[in-house]
Protein backbone atom coordinates (compact mmCIF):
# COMPACT_ATOMS: atom_id res chain seq x y z
CA UNK A 1 0.00 0.00 0.00
CA UNK A 2 1.17 3.50 -0.86
CA UNK A 3 1.91 5.87 1.94
CA UNK A 4 0.55 9.21 1.59
CA UNK A 5 3.57 10.99 0.70
CA UNK A 6 4.05 8.97 -2.59
CA UNK A 7 0.13 10.00 -3.20
CA UNK A 8 0.69 13.83 -2.98
CA UNK A 9 3.66 15.38 -4.16
CA UNK A 10 5.27 18.18 -1.64
CA UNK A 11 3.97 21.67 -1.96
CA UNK A 12 6.35 24.30 -3.30
CA UNK A 13 7.59 26.45 -0.89
CA UNK A 14 5.07 29.51 -0.66
CA UNK A 15 7.10 32.15 1.95
CA UNK A 16 10.35 31.37 -0.53
CA UNK A 17 8.51 32.32 -3.69
CA UNK A 18 6.74 35.21 -1.41
CA UNK A 19 10.25 36.50 0.24
CA UNK A 20 11.51 36.29 -4.18
CA UNK A 21 8.99 38.42 -4.83
CA UNK A 22 8.96 40.85 -2.37
CA UNK A 23 12.70 41.06 -2.63
CA UNK A 24 12.54 41.48 -6.33
CA UNK A 25 9.87 44.54 -5.99
CA UNK A 26 12.69 46.35 -3.58
CA UNK A 27 15.21 46.00 -5.83
CA UNK A 28 13.15 47.39 -9.01
CA UNK A 29 11.08 50.27 -7.15
CA UNK A 30 13.90 52.47 -7.08
CA UNK A 31 13.79 52.48 -11.01
CA UNK A 32 10.03 53.20 -11.17
CA UNK A 33 10.92 56.39 -9.22
CA UNK A 34 13.08 57.43 -11.69
CA UNK A 35 10.67 57.10 -14.43
CA UNK A 36 8.99 60.39 -15.99
CA UNK A 37 6.80 61.41 -18.41
CA UNK A 38 8.44 62.29 -21.68
CA UNK A 39 8.45 66.23 -22.37
CA UNK A 40 10.26 68.67 -24.19
CA UNK A 41 11.28 70.88 -21.25
CA UNK A 42 11.86 74.01 -23.74
CA UNK A 43 9.64 76.42 -23.39
CA UNK A 44 7.19 78.33 -26.41
CA UNK A 45 9.62 81.33 -28.04
CA UNK A 46 6.85 84.25 -29.19
CA UNK A 47 7.86 86.43 -31.72
CA UNK A 48 6.06 89.14 -29.95
CA UNK A 49 3.60 89.74 -27.31
CA UNK A 50 0.65 89.90 -30.26
CA UNK A 51 1.59 86.92 -31.11
CA UNK A 52 2.08 85.63 -27.31
CA UNK A 53 -1.66 86.87 -26.78
CA UNK A 54 -3.30 85.58 -29.93
CA UNK A 55 -1.86 81.82 -28.97
CA UNK A 56 -3.09 82.21 -25.25
CA UNK A 57 -6.21 83.47 -26.45
CA UNK A 58 -6.90 80.64 -29.45
CA UNK A 59 -5.33 78.06 -26.76
CA UNK A 60 -8.48 78.11 -24.07
CA UNK A 61 -10.76 77.64 -27.06
CA UNK A 62 -9.27 74.17 -27.85
CA UNK A 63 -10.00 71.50 -26.02
CA UNK A 64 -7.88 68.86 -24.60
CA UNK A 65 -8.31 65.73 -26.73
CA UNK A 66 -6.93 63.47 -23.61
CA UNK A 67 -8.33 65.45 -20.74
CA UNK A 68 -11.78 65.94 -22.01
CA UNK A 69 -12.72 69.31 -20.33
CA UNK A 70 -9.39 70.89 -19.92
CA UNK A 71 -8.84 73.56 -22.60
CA UNK A 72 -5.55 73.26 -23.86
CA UNK A 73 -3.69 75.93 -22.25
CA UNK A 74 -5.12 74.40 -18.49
CA UNK A 75 -4.01 70.90 -19.28
CA UNK A 76 -0.53 69.46 -18.50
CA UNK A 77 -0.78 66.32 -20.56
CA UNK A 78 1.69 64.87 -23.17
CA UNK A 79 -0.49 65.79 -25.78
CA UNK A 80 -2.07 69.03 -24.97
CA UNK A 81 2.03 69.37 -24.62
CA UNK A 82 2.39 68.56 -28.41
CA UNK A 83 -0.74 70.64 -29.67
CA UNK A 84 0.52 73.85 -28.32
CA UNK A 85 3.77 73.48 -30.23
CA UNK A 86 2.03 72.70 -33.47
CA UNK A 87 -0.51 75.76 -32.73
CA UNK A 88 2.41 77.95 -32.56
CA UNK A 89 3.82 76.16 -35.54
CA UNK A 90 0.84 77.01 -37.37
CA UNK A 91 0.42 80.66 -36.29
CA UNK A 92 4.10 81.50 -37.00
CA UNK A 93 3.54 79.96 -40.89
CA UNK A 94 1.07 82.44 -40.93
CA UNK A 95 -2.38 80.55 -40.80
CA UNK A 96 -4.94 82.40 -39.23
CA UNK A 97 -7.54 81.05 -36.75
CA UNK A 98 -10.04 79.59 -38.74
CA UNK A 99 -7.53 77.18 -40.73
CA UNK A 100 -5.39 76.17 -37.63
CA UNK A 101 -8.91 75.43 -35.70
CA UNK A 102 -10.14 73.67 -39.32
CA UNK A 103 -6.76 71.79 -39.06
CA UNK A 104 -7.32 70.36 -35.60
CA UNK A 105 -11.20 69.43 -36.08
CA UNK A 106 -10.11 67.51 -39.30
CA UNK A 107 -7.31 65.86 -37.43
CA UNK A 108 -9.51 65.07 -34.06
CA UNK A 109 -13.03 65.68 -34.87
CA UNK A 110 -15.30 68.66 -33.42
CA UNK A 111 -14.66 67.65 -29.92
CA UNK A 112 -11.54 69.61 -30.06
CA UNK A 113 -13.13 73.01 -30.26
CA UNK A 114 -15.21 74.15 -27.19
CA UNK A 115 -17.59 75.97 -29.07
CA UNK A 116 -18.39 74.01 -31.86
CA UNK A 117 -20.32 75.49 -34.73
CA UNK A 118 -24.33 74.84 -35.40
CA UNK A 119 -24.72 72.58 -38.32
CA UNK A 120 -27.09 69.73 -39.28
CA UNK A 121 -25.13 67.25 -37.60
CA UNK A 122 -25.09 68.60 -34.03
CA UNK A 123 -28.33 70.76 -34.12
CA UNK A 124 -29.81 67.74 -31.53
CA UNK A 125 -26.90 68.93 -29.21
CA UNK A 126 -28.11 72.42 -29.50
CA UNK A 127 -32.21 72.20 -29.88
CA UNK A 128 -32.98 68.74 -28.45
CA UNK A 129 -32.90 69.98 -24.68
CA UNK A 130 -35.24 72.84 -24.85
CA UNK A 131 -37.16 70.81 -27.45
CA UNK A 132 -37.61 67.87 -25.21
CA UNK A 133 -38.62 70.72 -22.28
CA UNK A 134 -41.12 72.09 -24.31
CA UNK A 135 -43.10 68.65 -25.53
CA UNK A 136 -42.79 67.51 -21.56
CA UNK A 137 -44.76 70.85 -20.48
CA UNK A 138 -47.33 70.11 -22.97
CA UNK A 139 -47.32 66.25 -21.92
CA UNK A 140 -47.91 67.77 -18.23
CA UNK A 141 -50.42 70.49 -19.12
CA UNK A 142 -52.59 67.72 -21.59
CA UNK A 143 -52.46 65.06 -18.53
CA UNK A 144 -53.92 68.02 -15.85
CA UNK A 145 -56.27 69.06 -18.57
CA UNK A 146 -57.61 65.61 -19.16
CA UNK A 147 -58.24 64.70 -15.47
CA UNK A 148 -59.19 68.09 -14.34
CA UNK A 149 -62.51 67.11 -17.22
CA UNK A 150 -63.22 63.43 -15.51
CA UNK A 151 -63.27 64.75 -12.15
CA UNK A 152 -66.98 65.77 -10.29
CA UNK A 153 -67.84 68.96 -8.71
CA UNK A 154 -68.57 67.84 -5.35
CA UNK A 155 -72.24 68.49 -4.00
CA UNK A 156 -73.07 70.43 -0.66
CA UNK A 157 -74.67 67.78 0.99
CA UNK A 158 -71.65 65.20 0.12
CA UNK A 159 -69.33 64.99 3.28
CA UNK A 160 -66.28 66.15 3.28
CA UNK A 161 -63.45 65.19 6.01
Amino acid sequence: MPTPRTLFPPRPDLHGWLRGGLLLAALLLPWAALAQAVSDPTPLHYRSAAEEARFHALAAELRCVQCQNQSLADSNAQIAHDLRREVLALMQQGRDDAQIKQFLVERYGDFVLYRPAMDARNSVLWFGPVVLLVAGAGVLVWVVRRRSRQLQPMDDNEARW
